[in-house]
């Protein structure tokens, strides 16, 4: 009961605020890293390209946000390979802020059974005054609306880690 009414007075918080002053948040494509002994079968690609349009989707169903596309050229410059803008937090941060974003959400699908995978993402501010967060939310099954629930946790845990990010004691 409190964690909801903790969510819902920090969503009113932040759909509060006047229209101009919507966090930019940019979303990669989820990365998949699949580990099982059938590894990045095309059920399990298609799969793992669903979560980006899905978050950007529980992201914006909160009003809190502006999404902000990242071109894929820059994307393709930036990124080194398999990995590599999830690792290097810095270079990810630089993609954001060429796209205008304020964070940018970098993503893997980890899987490394046939029974659970893992979402990981990186929150990360493009600029250097708040400190990047990393999530992660275990997938029980691959069935849809497994992915939606496992979705839907990330956007609030994001969501609740913008409104400390962004509460004054939490600026260096």
């Amino acid at each position: 009961m409190y964690k909801q009414s903790f969510t819902f007075i920090l969503l009113a918080l932040l759909i509060s605020l006047p229209a101009q002053a919507k966090i930019k948040i940019a979303v990669l494509d989820f990365e998949l890293n699949d580990i099982t002994s059938l590894p990045n079968t095309k059920e399990e690609q298609k799969r793992t390209a669903t979560f980006k349009p899905l978050l950007e989707q529980a992201l914006s169903n909160t009003g809190a946000y502006e999404l902000v596309p990242v071109d894929t050229k820059a994307y393709s410059k930036a990124n080194g390979g398999f990995g590599y803008l999830f690792h290097f937090n810095d270079l990810a941060a630089q993609l954001g802020q060429q796209a205008g974003a304020d964070w940018i959400i970098v993503g893997q699908h980890s899987k490394p059974s046939f029974l659970f995978s893992y979402l990981m993402v990186h929150l990360i501010p493009v600029q250097p005054k708040y400190k990047s967060s990393n999530y992660e939310i275990k997938l029980k099954g691959n069935h849809e609306k497994v992915s939606q629930h496992a979705v839907n946790a990330l956007s609030k845990k994001i969501t609740e880690g913008l409104v400390q990010a962004n509460t004054p004691s939490n600026t260096h």
